[in-house]
């Protein structure tokens, strides 16, 4: 990384993205705030707008937003675009009816891949006019944050998605590295409460309230300003986007939920629009105080015309009754609030009886804005947190990007994690008696799960697991192995419940004529944020190692 002159960190989310930037040399971190259509705001929506086709991108972020024409008559309001929106959400491990519906001939992968190369377009241009003689693909570390959930096969489709976007110029490029947003968001909280953080052994709560999710992870401040993980990171798809989902069930018992799925299938901009009026006017300004909180008349021949079309029996009379117009009552917005909230609660109380006592909590993320998602996080937890030290620093939805850069300005800031998984290789060792007959394979082997590391213990991010292997036969030239993960602590089988295959490992077997002579040590490394892989052979010189993660 010796030729690295600039860091670029990349917060690619949900329902926001943003990036930051800063030279390696006496750095000034830069955060973006010049978008298209957009001037000072830190973020940009993750939207896009393609042709009618679905060929092309016509609009990226907030000019992708589905906008209404205004007319004369409220019913002969027409909405321009139909937004992509969301689609970070299929990387996420929640049931797919709860995924965004996608366009057909749009996946995920294609959106996420046009929205990156539409913002990297952006941050090239950013960066070499800032800059001129760097050499972006040569010269640029681009550091991007994920969920702490996301599983190995989701930053292996980001690295390809961030390889098609055309920022890196080779899919194992190391100007790519991964970062946690709630390890992110803890670098930040570390150098802007200092004064708070300054005795080693300290342990702090992050909270990262995202749109789509909650990532937690409580870090202890270790000597010369490094951190190290107290406890496993966690995560929770349970970010302020579920507030939206709750105010839409609202929506569907006044118009009938197969209103509702035909307006999420058909006009899905108009319905997404309807869901930026409620955000914008109710859900940002909703303290929990009922005294401070305003009916909210919700006019749906403004925000969502098409709806009038499908309305009908007695939901119809009733909206025509009503002039079309829904009331949101105290009531109904904290029940859509409050779902969400106990679930973060739930999360943060779970991490407090893991970690023991802290020192801090911060809240970061958009999310955390909401004054009202404070006061609950405040009435439950003050107690728990030395001197009642739970912070939202300014601009809280930015915490997460500035970190990242942070972390790739220095990224020996951590020095431990702890590992949410076991790991291990699939091996074929003897059958012997005792094991299952069943599973006696031909040349009397048995195929079995070796622990290479368990779950929960806490690694060096370069520490190395692994161990010694012999040729199966005489001329043999090169070994594949099956990297399995589980969430067990210990297990005997590569089919168990709970087991993943993860990738397959590649070791070449140099010098066949020593024939079984031979010996190869390789090593995996976990602590880092992608699996690599390292091989020597008995006289210790370096062999290739091809770690390939599946897909």
């Amino acid at each position: 990384m010796d030729d690295v002159l600039v860091v670029v960190s990349i917060d690619f989310g949900t329902t926001y993205s943003g990036f930051a930037y800063a030279r390696t040399v006496n750095p000034e971190i830069i955060t973006n705030d010049s978008w298209p259509d957009q001037i000072g705001q830190l973020k940009t929506n993750t939207a896009l707008k393609y042709d009618k086709n679905f060929k092309f991108v016509e609009e990226w972020g907030y000019p992708a937003l589905a906008k209404p024409i205004k007319s004369k008559g409220k019913s002969k309001n027409q909405f321009v675009s139909e937004p992509v929106e969301r689609f970070k959400l299929h990387l996420s491990n929640i049931p797919d009816n709860e995924k965004p519906v996608l366009p057909k001939g749009i996946n995920y992968k294609k959106a996420i891949t046009d929205y990156l190369k539409c913002m990297g377009e952006l941050i090239k241009e950013t960066i070499t006019t800032r800059w001129p003689n760097v050499k972006f693909m040569k010269q640029v570390l681009i550091i991007l944050t994920v969920p702490a959930g996301f599983s190995d096969q989701a930053k292996a489709i980001m690295r390809e998605c961030i390889y098609e976007a055309g920022l890196i110029n080779v899919r194992s490029s190391k100007k790519l590295q991964f970062t946690t947003e709630p390890e992110a968001a803890a670098i930040y909280c570390m150098k802007l409460f200092e004064h708070t953080l300054n005795i080693v052994g300290t342990n702090f709560l992050t909270v990262d309230c995202g749109s789509g999710t909650v990532d937690l992870t409580t870090r202890q401040l270790l000597k010369n300003d490094k951190l190290g993980e107290k406890t496993i990171r966690a995560c929770g798809f349970c970010g302020g986007v579920n507030v939206d989902k709750g105010f839409l069930a609202f929506i569907g018992g006044k118009i009938g939920p197969s209103v509702l799925t035909l307006l999420q299938e058909k006009h899905h901009g108009q319905l997404q629009y309807m869901v930026q009026e409620f955000c914008k006017k109710v859900k940002f300004l909703f303290t929990g105080n009922k005294e401070e909180y305003k009916t909210f008349e919700l006019d749906l021949e403004d925000v969502c015309p098409i709806i009038k079309q499908y309305v009908t029996g007695d939901k119809l009379e009733q909206l025509e009754n009503d002039d079309w117009t829904i009331e949101l009552k105290f009531v109904d917005v904290k029940r859509m609030f409050d779902p969400v909230i106990n679930k973060i609660i739930k999360l943060i109380r779970e991490q407090l009886n893991n970690s023991g006592p802290i020192s801090a909590m911060f809240l970061v993320g958009g999310f955390s804005v909401s004054k009202y998602l404070q006061k609950r996080i405040r009435e439950e937890f003050s107690n728990k947190v030395k001197n009642n030290n739970i912070f939202v620093p300014p601009q809280p939805a930015a915490a997460t990007l500035r970190g990242a850069l942070e972390y790739g300005l220095n990224m020996k800031k951590i020095k431990t994690r702890r590992l949410p998984l076991t790991y291990g290789i699939e091996l074929a060792p003897l059958w012997k008696p005792g094991d299952p007959p069943e599973r006696r394979q031909t040349h009397n082997r048995i195929f079995k799960f070796r622990r290479l590391v368990e779950k929960g213990v806490e690694v060096d991010v370069d520490q190395e697991f692994g161990f010694e292997l012999r040729p199966s036969f005489a001329n043999q030239t090169e070994l594949l192995m099956e990297i399995y993960s589980t969430t067990a602590n210990e297990a005997t089988y590569c089919d168990e419940p709970g087991m993943k295959k993860v990738g397959k490992l590649k070791l070449d077997f140099p010098n066949p004529r020593l024939g079984f002579q031979r010996t190869i040590s390789f090593t995996l490394t976990f602590g880092q944020m992608e699996i690599r892989a390292y091989a020597k052979n008995q006289q210790g010189k370096i062999t290739n190692a091809t770690f390939v993660i599946s897909v």
